[in-house]
């Protein structure tokens, strides 16, 4: 593990004003151009920048959402005289670079800002992506270059819309561009009462416009879509309410548990229409996020072997693209493909910052060790960061201890385990999650823990309770609704 003040000192970036702080523009310009550190060409970013109120500054057409455009390496503004901050950043493999200048009436200035690596992951095999951008595909590339971004998914349908009903399908699929970068742009969203399901790699969408609020079921879609031979949903969040249904289902193959409640600035407080979280036990803007984890453990603590997925729903939510990414181990020249299976396989890490590469005995996350009495398990791994590391912890089998970096443990009995590192950054969950490797002692899969089972058993009643209230359905509704929920109970039952 690196040093956490190494980090603090490698972070900071040279800043070039050209000309002095002093000078500015009000009915002029500033021209502002992101460099590469180590080879002093232009780069592509994103630019956080401010006035004295605490305004975000947009640059004429480049793309803007929230509080930050993108620029492929320059961008002009025209600025009233004042004072103005900025934060530029790409992607987590590069140091931030913050500055600020005073802008003057009637004069131009020129700020020339260079960013420099804190880790070059797809020089190790590791290529990064996300499954839930909601940006214009127009805007794709240069977002993703900025973003130094690999693999993306655009939603362009959802509930009610689907622009593709009288227009054609766009080719190819995957766009591949720069080489190594491919985006998406037929996924898909049922996000209704029972939260979001995302339809991932389709060759045409899938009609749902007929989805209401509660009905039908978020399953009857689902099934459709492996009917057609889809093979790839990923549940957006393990709290919404559908989670334990699409599980005992089987329609899910990740789950995304670096997801878009956790942004750059803060986090949603809140698990929306979701199962909410006793906030005495997950209290604060971590709360969110540690319910998230410990519901994906209580599912793998079931025996259950599902990957984790990312995503961060720019475009909808205040994150820039590809702030929750999956970092997946590719071998070879990258491909879409190789990148999707990958992920499904769990050779895989999650983050929203923090850059946590690990082996256990030499091999990636998503393996299956098989031993006799015991396992003895080596862990090694890389670990880089922007922000200061609070603590990095072992997960086996749902209970975390903290460790250092390499680490040895003994497996006593089947299960999983997996690594993650959580930062010190306190107004939001910013941390990374390897996928789980799994241990079989003697030649026996993990045996279900029955506390796990019963939090689904109970979830499931719960649910099943909520729709049979729902006045706004008839009866011949509620029970084609409540059959899959109660299957659903009986899953969950049998695994305690």
């Amino acid at each position: 593990m690196i040093p956490i003040p190494w980090i603090t000192r490698r972070v900071s970036a040279p800043l070039l004003l050209g000309g002095l702080m002093a000078l500015g523009i009000s009915a002029g310009e500033v021209h502002l151009t992101v460099m590469d550190g180590s080879t002093r060409q232009l780069m592509p970013a994103r630019i956080h920048l401010r006035d004295a109120a605490g305004k975000p500054q947009r640059a004429g057409a480049s793309p803007f959402w929230h509080d930050h455009f993108v620029c492929d390496g320059r961008a002009t503004l025209e600025l009233p005289a004042g004072g103005y901050s900025f934060e530029m950043e790409r992607g987590p493999e590069f140091a931030q670079a913050k500055g600020s200048f005073y802008a003057v009436e009637n004069a131009t200035t020129n700020i020339t800002v260079t960013l420099n690596r804190i880790a070059n992951l797809a020089a190790e095999g590791w290529w990064s992506g996300e499954t839930h951008v909601h940006r214009a595909t127009r805007n794709a590339e240069l977002l993703m270059r900025a973003e130094d971004l690999n693999v993306a998914q655009f939603i362009t349908w959802w509930n009610k819309s689907n622009p593709w009903t009288n227009a054609p399908l766009p080719t190819p699929l995957p766009v591949k561009f720069d080489g190594n970068r491919f985006y998406h742009h037929l996924a898909g969203e049922d996000e209704r009462d029972g939260g979001a399901l995302l339809y991932l790699g389709l060759s045409e969408p899938l009609d749902i416009t007929s989805g209401e609020r509660h009905f039908p079921s978020s399953l009857v879609f689902a099934k459709r879509a492996r009917a057609r031979g889809a093979t790839w949903l990923d549940a957006e969040k393990p709290f919404w309410w559908d989670f334990p249904l699409w599980l005992a289902h089987d329609v899910a193959d990740t789950v995304g548990i670096a997801n878009n409640h956790m942004h750059r600035g803060g986090v949603l407080d809140s698990e929306a229409w979701g199962r909410p979280r006793d906030k005495a036990v997950y209290p604060g803007p971590q709360g969110n996020g540690r319910y998230t984890q410990d519901i994906y453990y209580r599912a793998l603590n079931c025996g259950l072997r599902m990957p984790p997925s990312a995503g961060s729903a720019s475009g909808v939510l205040p994150n820039p693209l590809g702030y929750n990414r999956a970092y997946v181990q590719v071998e070879g020249e990258l491909t879409y493909e190789k990148w999707r299976e990958g992920l499904k396989a769990g050779r895989s890490f999650v983050s929203n910052g923090p850059l946590l590469r690990c082996r256990a005995n030499g091999e990636f996350s998503g393996q299956v060790f098989r031993s006799g009495p015991a396992l003895e398990i080596r862990l090694e791994g890389k670990l880089d960061s922007r922000d200061p590391i609070a603590i990095v912890e072992l997960v086996q089998n749902g209970q975390a201890e903290r460790i250092r970096l390499p680490h040895r443990f003994t497996a006593h009995e089947s299960g999983w385990f997996l690594v993650r590192a959580i930062t010190d950054v306190t107004n939001t969950f910013r941390f990374a999650s390897t996928a789980p490797w799994y241990v079989e002692i003697g030649g026996r899969p993990m045996k279900p823990g029955a506390d796990s089972a019963q939090f689904f058993v109970d979830w499931s009643r719960e649910r099943i309770a909520k729709l049979n209230s729902l006045t706004e359905l008839n009866t011949a509704q509620k029970a084609e609704l409540l059959q899959p929920w109660r299957e659903a109970e009986t899953f969950w039952a049998g695994k305690r």
